[in-house]
């Protein structure tokens, strides 16, 4: 398996007229391939995975790998409230190309820490792919304690996580269990500078979908621990992280992605389109965002 690490894009899912736009979903690959994204998660939360038929699971996930032709890393969301649910998923995304299973926490039932080991092992065991763990618990109402990880780390099927939470003790702790068979990711475009300037990884990135170069530059200043040029890009980008915060993700980003030219804003119920009010600020964010992408040297293997 690929290396995962660096700068790896939470793939959105363009649709147009209800259906997956495939056209746009090539395109946006190409975009981040170009920009330099070392990796790609697809039916992630940002991609919508919850809105996703089985059918345009598994379209998404073959035409991923197909286009990206073995130049990024490709991950697949495999997470549900459910273990054996979660291990048949991530099964078929095994058979589908996936390089790794991106496993988000079982959000709703809350479980306990000791289910939180025993479902990780289970679909380590039995998922047949490569494992990245994801606490996000905004979303899910579900904690995965770094005490937790450190145990499931030692599982040679379990290959890192990606953390959300972003405050100094968690990325510290986190950071400490970097290793040959085990790498720390930041989940969160505003404090992910921070966590690679304390020893993450990269990012996965909301962000990246919109900026890949300079979403790669920040990344490569951050992990070569080039403070000031890491501080100049992501001060650079912070208007864009706070602009796709202003509603659920990935509502200002489907907004965005349309603005560039990929894809429509449409999204599925229960979400609805970016509210009109922010269509100014979102332009003019995304109007300095390319003038910035176009200012970096273009890199010439998205591998680099």
């Amino acid at each position: 398996m690929k290396s995962i690490a660096g700068s790896i894009c939470a793939l959105a899912t363009p649709f147009r007229g209800g259906a997956v736009d495939f056209d746009a979903f090539s395109r946006l690959i190409d975009f981040q391939l170009e920009g330099g994204t070392q990796g790609l998660v697809v039916a992630g939360s940002t991609g919508e995975a919850h809105a996703l038929e089985t059918t345009e699971y598994d379209q998404l996930l073959r035409h991923a790998v197909s286009r990206a032709g073995g130049r990024a890393t490709i991950l697949a969301g495999t997470g549900t409230a459910n273990t054996r649910k979660t291990i048949e998923l991530t099964r078929r995304a095994q058979g589908l190309g996936a390089e790794a299973a991106l496993v988000v926490t079982p959000y709703y039932v809350r479980p306990t820490q000791e289910g939180l080991l025993r479902h990780y092992t289970e679909v380590a065991d039995r998922g047949g792919l490569p494992v990245v763990l994801y606490n996000v618990p905004g979303r899910t109402g579900c904690d995965l304690k770094p005490d937790t990880v450190a145990k499931l780390a030692l599982h040679d099927r379990i290959v890192g996580i990606k953390e959300a939470v972003g405050d100094v003790e968690r990325v510290a702790a986190l950071a400490a269990l970097n290793g040959p068979q085990f790498v720390f990711l930041s989940g969160d475009d505003p404090t992910g500078m921070a966590a690679m300037l304390a020893g993450a990884e990269g990012v996965i990135s909301v962000a990246v979908n919109a900026a890949p170069r300079p979403f790669r530059a920040l990344c490569d200043a951050a992990r070569a621990g080039d403070r000031a040029q890491a501080q100049a890009m992501h001060d650079a980008l912070m208007p864009l992280f706070d602009l796709l915060g202003v509603e659920p993700n990935p509502i200002p980003l489907k907004w965005a992605l349309a603005h560039l030219g990929i894809g429509t804003s449409e999204l599925r119920l229960p979400l609805t389109t970016l509210s009109a009010a922010y269509h100014g600020r979102a332009r003019s964010v995304l109007d300095t965002v390319m003038q910035l992408a176009a200012s970096i040297q273009p890199r010439h293997s998205s591998a680099a």
